[in-house]
């Protein structure tokens, strides 16, 4: 008997990947179907229903789980089910026009130009994009890359069950990396965990963040270093290059019975509390029983204050997720204390000053930040070595080394530490 977390609303994972003979019928009848054209942000939405990261989601929402969500953070045609941000396929009005409710319709990824599977229409309905956005992202400016997302949808979403045919080159791009939660779960139960702490990674692994899974590890069985490798925005460091520090990094410094390393095809929202929340969701369907939220997680520039992702989970009904936060105040190097520390332990104030050859000149507490790392690896700045370990500044030199047209790095407030 398994003693790790149910999944999120079900008494078991309810994956909607079809294999062996079912999907190799249902990829013949598709290819007589009408194909609806996904963005790659909902071609990852149907593979997280595939796998049962989605559980218990049976399809695209519609209009009333859509204004459920998006208003409540519940799903009324699910009894009022916990979910923070609506999961939603888009097409454009003309096209949309031409669907007929209950006709099946094959779902085309345009960037790979192929069937990932089929859906029965239920509903057509159009919606209040700014609301979402508002709702959601707590803006709607369009700099924001998910707001952007959301404004470029189609005019008329779809809505209705799915079955999926396809989790697209995830599995052999990312061999040994991706994990479906079903695995996930076995590896855990093997281990004999009870309590797995997720530690949420879209940057290669810099100093606080391995100080943050050492403190998880030290108040659960283990910790789950769980990457993203869906679509990043520009600039962001390619998935494959951050399995590459990230393994350099746990491979050297990590008890391996106490760490497992898996990845999930999700493609980034950036919508800071709420992308916390739909993080802690999937978590808990891969099996882990906490989750590591520290000072901006899922936001982007200073759309969000640095501990907004912490305080929506005490804004939520207290039964809402079995999975529970980690919440981990500001951590960061002190040259005066000579190790990593938080805000909660250290009682050296001063920043520390770093010269432009990444020497230290004075101060205590140098704050550490992944896009603070990206801007000095672009730049080709030198690194401080407390910022991270040389075996992970070598693969990312060797990445920003061989960039033919690099993205500008911009730093927000919160990354510099000039905002709390």
């Amino acid at each position: 008997m398994s003693k790790l977390v149910l999944p999120h609303g079900s008494q078991e994972l309810k994956p909607l990947l079809l294999d062996g003979q079912a999907r190799a019928d249902e990829l013949a009848k598709a290819e007589g179907l009408k194909r609806v054209p996904m963005t790659s942000r909902e071609t990852s939405d149907l593979i997280m229903m595939g796998i049962g990261a989605f559980t218990p989601l049976d399809g695209f929402m519609g209009r009333e789980d859509w204004q459920g969500v998006c208003d409540d953070y519940a799903m009324p045609t699910k009894k009022g089910l916990f979910w923070p941000i609506p999961i939603t396929l888009s097409a454009e009005e003309s096209y949309a026009a031409s669907i007929a409710i209950g006709e099946e319709v094959a779902l085309w990824d345009v960037e790979t130009e192929s069937i990932m599977g089929t859906m029965k229409v239920a509903e057509k309905y159009s919606i209040d994009k700014e609301h979402e956005c508002r709702q959601v992202f707590r803006t709607v400016d369009p700099a924001h890359p998910g707001v952007q997302k959301v404004m470029e949808q189609g005019a008329v979403n779809l809505a209705g069950p799915v079955k999926v045919v396809s989790e697209s080159y995830y599995p052999q791009m990312f061999e040994g990396i991706y994990q479906r939660p079903v695995e996930a779960r076995k590896i855990f139960e093997e281990r004999g965990w009870n309590t797995v702490a997720a530690l949420q990674l879209r940057n290669p692994m810099h100093g606080s963040h391995a100080y943050l899974a050492w403190i998880a590890i030290e108040v659960c069985d283990g910790v789950y270093v769980h990457q993203l490798v869906g679509k990043l925005k520009p600039g962001d460091i390619p998935a494959e290059v951050r399995v590459k520090a990230i393994d350099a990094l746990v491979n050297k410094y990590f008890r391996k019975d106490r760490v497992v390393q898996g990845g999930y095809p999700m493609e980034m929202r950036y919508a800071g509390p709420r992308e916390a929340l739909l993080h802690a969701v999937f978590r808990q369907n891969y099996g882990c029983s906490h989750l590591i939220v520290g000072r901006d997680h899922a936001g982007v520039g200073d759309y969000y204050g640095p501990f907004d992702a912490q305080k929506i989970f005490s804004e939520i009904p207290p039964d809402a997720l079995l999975l529970r936060p980690l919440a981990m105040d500001w951590t960061f190097y002190c040259y005066e204390c000579g190790s990593m520390a938080s805000m909660k332990t250290c009682p050296h104030e001063s920043k520390a000053v770093i010269d432009e050859n990444g020497a230290y000149k004075g101060g205590a507490r140098l704050l550490l930040s992944g896009t603070m790392l990206r801007k000095l690896m672009s730049e080709g700045k030198p690194v401080p070595p407390e910022f991270s370990k040389p075996e992970v500044i070598a693969v990312l030199k060797e990445y920003y080394d061989q960039l033919e047209e690099k993205v500008e790095v911009k730093l927000h407030g919160f990354a510099t530490g000039t905002k709390s």
